[in-house]
């Protein structure tokens, strides 16, 4: 079964999310700014979600975690949680 790891910010606009995801682009640390501003508890580790398998997460995070390209930011992603920027760190 498919693997991934990720890290994603969480914030309640897509306003914010596109401010913070042009932060990221103009070279801010991802986990930074995940730290700083994501309202997910796993802020606090840069935004680290771990290891998981396809079905572990809501449809619109699998849908990104397991067809973008590696270690690239992407997003507004919007959930039933709010919009996230997403960036896959690894596949198997």
């Amino acid at each position: 079964m498919p693997k991934a790891s990720a890290r994603h910010i969480l914030v309640s606009t897509e306003e914010k999310c596109n401010e913070l995801k042009t932060q990221i682009e103009k070279g801010a640390d991802f986990a930074d700014v995940a730290k700083q501003y994501s309202t997910c508890p796993s802020g606090r580790n840069g935004g680290d979600l771990g290891s998981f398998s396809p079905g572990m997460m809501v449809r619109e995070f699998d849908e990104v975690v397991f067809s973008a390209p590696l270690n690239t930011v992407q997003g507004p992603v919007k959930t039933q949680f709010g919009y996230h920027l997403l960036e896959v760190t690894s596949r198997s």
